[in-house]
């Protein structure tokens, strides 16, 4: 069986001309695509699993003596393929939001340096509120619009303050118990209703059983590519939600370090994109 493959791959050597290469590297670049932009999801997970069943599929079907295997599965194979649209709905989603987002993000949000500012405001106005047990759920965005869930909420488009931020989780305050959104240096709203996380990480922590707005912490950081810094009301202990994790109990300095980590990992992304923009097409775009 091996001779064979060999065969069959020197087959396939000797008919390769430069057409096929370029088909070949066509075929490539779209998956090197796709891969890309469904990135730090779950729908690579999935994908993963749904290439490992194609290829033991394929496998299993090429045998002639599985002739009823083979029929039911080129029968219901087509069926499949037209389900996995449907499945992967909310990836295919953020991933063309994405492309649609390249290169206007960080002019509309502004530098790296307003970033920075609001990354030290938000540092401040948590040890406050940690220091108080207020309480607070505090959602930076990044990529992904957060507009379902800000249209929840109390449009505020303010300055970011420590001050403003405090206020709103003044336990007193209408919205105390919701989240607050900013993008870039602006709070956008207050008061919104952010989704629970369903994985049940939470649920089998070590750690005594996490409330609401930890729940509501994970499932932001599950559903985008959103920071979340949850502040307990109970304990004072600060968390960070994000890529569909939770870390508990992180320090101030070290919350500020991770912050600025994601922003420059986020403005290196799109540094990438750039280069990848400038190869095909021939030119910066809309992000010069």
């Amino acid at each position: 069986m091996l001779n064979n493959l060999i065969d069959y791959l020197f087959f396939i050597f000797e008919r390769l001309d430069w057409v096929s290469v370029v088909d070949i590297l066509l075929v490539t670049t779209i998956f090197f695509f796709i891969f890309y932009l469904l990135r730090d999801t779950k729908a690579m997970i999935l994908l993963r699993g749904v290439l490992f069943l194609i290829v033991v599929i394929s496998l299993i079907t090429s045998l002639s003596v599985l002739p009823a295997f083979s029929w039911l599965i080129t029968s219901t194979l087509p069926v499949l393929l037209l389900a996995i649209p449907v499945i992967f709905a909310p990836e295919i989603r953020r991933a063309l939001e994405r492309i649609g987002r390249t290169g206007s993000l960080w002019s509309r949000n502004g530098h790296a340096s307003g970033i920075e500012k609001t990354i030290r405001v938000v540092a401040i106005a948590s040890r406050r509120i940690s220091k108080r047990r207020y309480g607070g759920l505090i959602i930076l965005q990044r990529l992904d619009i957060l507009h379902d869930f800000i249209g929840t909420g109390v449009s505020l488009n303010s300055a970011v303050t420590p001050e403003l931020l405090i206020q709103i989780f003044y336990p007193k305050t209408p919205l105390h118990d919701g989240a607050v959104i900013i993008s870039g240096d602006r709070v956008v709203a207050a008061g919104c209703v952010m989704p629970l996380s369903s994985s049940g990480v939470l649920d089998t922590s070590p750690e005594r059983p996490m409330g609401l707005r930890h729940r509501a912490a994970l499932g932001t950081a599950e559903v985008s590519d959103a920071i979340a810094v949850v502040i307990s009301e109970e304990t004072g202990i600060i968390s960070l939600a994000y890529d569909s994790n939770i870390v508990r109990n992180v320090s101030l300095d070290e919350m500020e370090d991770k912050l600025l980590e994601f922003y420059h990992f986020l403005h290196a992304d799109r540094s990438i994109r750039k280069v990848l923009s400038r190869v095909f097409t021939g030119s910066e775009g809309s992000s010069k």
